[in-house]
C-alpha cells in the first residue's frame, strides 16, 4: 500500500504509545519523498512536534529540526539529544509508484516488518525517537532534545551545520542501526564506529610517443610504484570499552592513458579508508615517489565514546529492556559504518548509536525494518533519557 502522509495522526496519539504508533508514524514519514529535496519530511516532522509536544522546536536555515524540553533555560543543565536524520538514498525502481513525487513511495506492512526506502534508514528509527522524546520525562537538570538532521547521506551535511551552530549536547544517542550485531534478536549498544577517507593520487609524468619510452616518464609506472606504497601499510586499528576496532585500506580504481601509443602523462589512483578512532594509514608516504601527489578528497570521522558512565547507563536500559521482553542481553559492540556520531564527537558529544535497522538492510531495494525493533528502540531512548548516569 502507499502510506499516508499526514504527520499528526490520531487525535488520541498521546494516550497510546505502543509499538502500533510507532508504526504508523514510520509509515506516514517514509511515505514522504526526501531522496532529492528533504523539505516535505522535515515538515511532517516539524509538524508532528509541535502538535505533540510543548517543547521548543527550531526549523534552522538547511532544514534540520532540533526540539528541545525540559531544563532548556537552565545553564547548568546537562544535555542528551536523540539523533537521526530524514534525508535517504534514491529509492529502487521497486520501492516507487512513478517519478517520485509526494506519495509516491511504496509502502508494505507484513510479517511484523514494514517494508520501503528508509524504513530501517532511518525514518524508522526516527519515528522511535520522537515518541520517546514526547513520553519521556528527563530528570530534573537535564535538558532532553530530539533531532531529525539532513544530508546524512552526503557526507553529514545537516550535522556538521547544526555544530558549526552551536549544536554541541552533552551527550547524544545517535539512532543509526545496532540492532543483531552481537547476536540475533537483540538492539545493542555502540560505543565506537569506523570513519572513511576517501583519497586520491596523482601521480604525473612526460608524454611521449610509445615506440621511444624512454624519451618519457611514464606517470603509470609511478602510480604503480605509489600503489605498492600503499600495498605496505599496516590498517590502522584502535580499542574502545575492550572492542577491537579495525580499519581497512583499498585500491578502489586506477585511471591512466588515452590512447595505445602515447606514454601516458598521468594516473590518477582512488583509495578507500576505514579509519578508526584516533588513528589514519600514514598515506602520506605515497608522495616519496617522484611526481606523486595526495589528496583527501571526504573525510567521514569515527567515533569512539568518551563517558564510561554514559555508556554503561545505555547498556544497563537497554538489558532492561530486553529481559522485560524475554530477550537475550545486548552488548557493548562496534559499528563498521560513519556516522553522523562521528562529527558529533568531533565536537566534544559523548556519542552511542543504538537503533533499529540490522545489517544488510540500509541501501537496499527491499530495506525493512521490524515493528518489535522499533518499539524495543522507542523503549530504551525513552528510559536512557529518564535515566540518571
Amino acid at each position: 500500500m502507499t502510506g499516508d502522509a499526514d504527520p499528526t495522526g490520531d487525535a488520541d496519539s498521546t494516550t497510546r504509545t505502543d509499538a502500533a504508533e510507532v508504526a504508523d508514524l514510520t509509515e506516514r514519514l517514509v511515505s514522504i519523498p526526501s531522496h532529492e529535496d528533504e523539505t516535505a519530511a522535515g515538515d511532517a516532522i516539524e509538524a508532528w512536534l509541535r502538535a505533540e509536544t510543548d517543547a521548543e522546536v527550531e526549523r534552522d536555515a538547511v532544514g534540520n529540526v532540533i526540539a528541545s524540553k525540559g531544563a532548556v533555560d537552565d545553564p547548568d543543565a546537562t544535555s542528551l539529544a536523540l539523533v537521526g536524520h530524514h534525508d535517504v538514498v534514491p529509492p529502487a525502481d521497486r520501492q516507487t509508484t512513478g517519478d517520485g513525487t509526494a506519495g509516491d513511495y511504496v509502502i508494505e506492512r507484513r510479517d511484523g516488518r514494514i517494508y520501503g526506502r528508509g524504513t530501517a534508514d532511518m525514518k524508522g528509527a526516527v519515528a522511535a525517537t520522537m515518541c520517546a522524546f514526547r513520553d519521556a520525562e528527563p530528570p530534573a537538570g537535564r535538558e532532553l532534545a530530539v533531532v531529525s538532521f539532513v544530508g546524512e547521506e552526503v557526507g553529514g551535511t545537516g550535522a556538521r551545520h547544526a555544530i558549526d551552530a552551536g549544536f554541541v549536547p552533552d551527550h547524544a544517542v545517535v539512532a543509526e542501526g545496532s540492532t543483531n550485531y552481537s547476536k540475533p534478536g537483540v538492539t545493542d549498544v555502540v560505543v565506537a564506529h569506523k570513519g572513511r577517507r576517501a583519497s586520491t593520487l596523482v601521480a604525473e609524468g612526460v608524454a611521449a610517443h610509445a615506440s621511444e619510452p624512454a624519451a618519457g616518464e611514464n606517470a603509470v609506472y609511478r602510480a604503480c610504484d605509489a600503489v605498492d606504497v600503499v600495498r605496505d601499510l599496516d590498517a590502522p586499528t584502535a580499542t574502545t570499552f575492550g572492542e577491537s576496532v579495525t580499519g581497512s585500506l583499498a585500491v578502489t580504481g586506477v585511471h591512466g592513458g588515452d590512447t595505445w601509443n602515447v606514454i601516458p602523462e598521468r594516473c590518477t589512483v582512488t583509495i578507500d579508508e576505514r579509519t578508526v578512532p584516533g588513528e589514519r594509514a600514514d598515506l602520506g608516504r605515497t608522495e616519496s615517489i617522484d611526481g606523486v601527489t595526495w589528496s583527501v578528497d571526504q573525510d567521514l570521522p569515527p567515533m569512539a565514546c568518551d563517558d564510561d558512565a554514559f555508556a554503561d547507563a545505555a547498556l544497563a536500559v537497554a538489558r532492561e529492556v530486553h529481559t522485560d521482553l524475554g530477550l537475550d542481553a545486548p552488548e557493548h559492540t562496534t559499528k563498521p559504518h560513519a556516522t553522523d556520531a562521528g562529527w558529533l564527537a568531533g565536537a566534544g558529544t559523548a556519542c552511542l548509536v543504538c537503533g533499529a535497522s540490522e545489517p544488510g538492510e540500509a541501501h537496499t531495494k527491499t530495506e525493512s525494518v521490524g515493528i518489535d525493533v522499533l518499539d524495543r528502540c522507542y523503549r530504551i531512548y525513552k528510559g536512557l533519557a529518564e535515566r540518571e548516569w
